[in-house]
């Protein structure tokens, strides 16, 4: 069985029935979407500190407690896990796979890499898993927020990166800003990392 954990907060459990549905119609039913509740976005799925980009929601840098917590559900050796999500749970789920190779693929949809020193932290590293689902939409990068905007640069370095490692990687653009279509942005996140991964064995 191919368990694919996703962490999210209410707005996306508003989608995540559709979001399963759309899995479904792409790689049928051989799969189990494991939906992680976040108690405050911005701190729990935040790598390290870092000063708030819009509002005075600071990022607190808690996302290794959440890894430790999400990494409880991944214990039965006979199943394969996944991770991924959307906007800063794409962000996480990519930073998950420098800390553990436990998960076979990541499915970042719009994931936030703007996020302060992000892509300095993959050139040091190396990822644990074996294939990365990377998107964005064609107008995230046109936005006054002099942070926010780097997204497409820094995603396009992302890409670039991985590929350099030899990790199976897609950078995917799809219309519109940051907030459309987040639910199918993130269906065919993990459709595509299930189905490409599937197709490695």
């Amino acid at each position: 069985m191919n368990n694919l954990i996703q962490p999210v907060d209410d707005h996306d459990l508003s989608y995540i029935e559709k979001e399963a549905e759309l899995i479904k119609e792409a790689v049928g039913d051989d799969w189990c979407l494991i939906a992680v509740k976040v108690g405050n976005w911005n701190r729990d799925l935040s790598p390290w500190s870092a000063p708030a980009v819009f509002g005075n929601d600071d990022f607190g840098g808690h996302a290794g407690g959440t890894l430790q917590e999400i990494l409880k559900l991944t214990g039965d050796a006979k199943k394969t896990y996944y991770i991924g999500g959307y906007s800063l749970a794409g962000l996480f789920s990519l930073w998950a796979a420098y800390n553990t190779d436990i998960f076979v693929g990541v499915a970042a949809a719009s994931p936030s890499v703007w996020f302060p020193e992000f892509t300095s932290y993959m050139e040091s590293n190396r990822i644990g898993c074996n294939s990365v689902y990377l998107s964005l939409g064609d107008k995230e990068e046109k936005t006054k927020n002099h942070v926010m905007r780097t997204v497409g640069d820094c995603i396009r370095s992302a890409y670039e990166l991985l590929s350099q490692e030899g990790i199976d990687c897609i950078l995917e653009w799809n219309s519109g800003n940051h907030f459309k279509d987040a639910d199918i942005r993130t269906a065919k996140a993990f459709a595509w990392i299930l189905n490409h991964s599937l197709n490695r064995r």
